[in-house]
């Protein structure tokens, strides 16, 4: 059986921790948060650390020193992950949900994330595309999901 099916996330050694990530690069957008509801608002700016080609972080073991806004959600407890994606699969298994179809662990390729429309390669920006980081209101997008 699917090791995401029988074990919690605090129960996953680091490479199945890591494998869960599909790689997206939804959680390296910048974020706002109306301070009066508490709503979480994406922008299609993306983190100046992700390499838009690989979504991947290009500083990964050290982003959280350098990025005072970075989280590392394995730290947080799972009830603070309602401003994930909601195709994000820790976000997902935390809430007791199935990983979705195209899903790299379930289509053991990772192209399946671009080909589903997930990843956010085709529309994100570079931060130094941004005149003003004080006009991220700009870029915010709705998802589709």
């Amino acid at each position: 059986m699917s090791f995401w099916k029988t074990k919690k996330l605090a129960e996953m050694n680091s490479e199945e921790w890591e494998s869960l990530c599909d790689n997206c690069g939804k959680c390296c957008l910048h974020k706002l948060e109306d301070e009066d509801t508490g709503d979480i608002y994406f922008t299609r700016v993306a983190c100046k650390l992700i390499d838009l080609t690989t979504c991947r972080c290009t500083r990964y073991a050290e982003r959280t020193q350098l990025i005072s806004e970075c989280l590392d959600i394995k730290h947080l407890d799972t009830a603070n992950y309602h401003w994930l994606p909601a195709t994000c699969a820790y976000r997902l298994l935390s809430e007791g949900e199935e990983l979705p179809v195209w899903h790299p662990l379930l289509t053991e390729s990772t192209d399946s994330v671009e080909n589903a429309g997930v990843s956010i390669r085709s529309f994100a920006m570079e931060e130094s595309e941004v005149k003003d980081i004080d006009d991220l209101e700009d870029h915010i997008i709705e998802w589709l999901d």
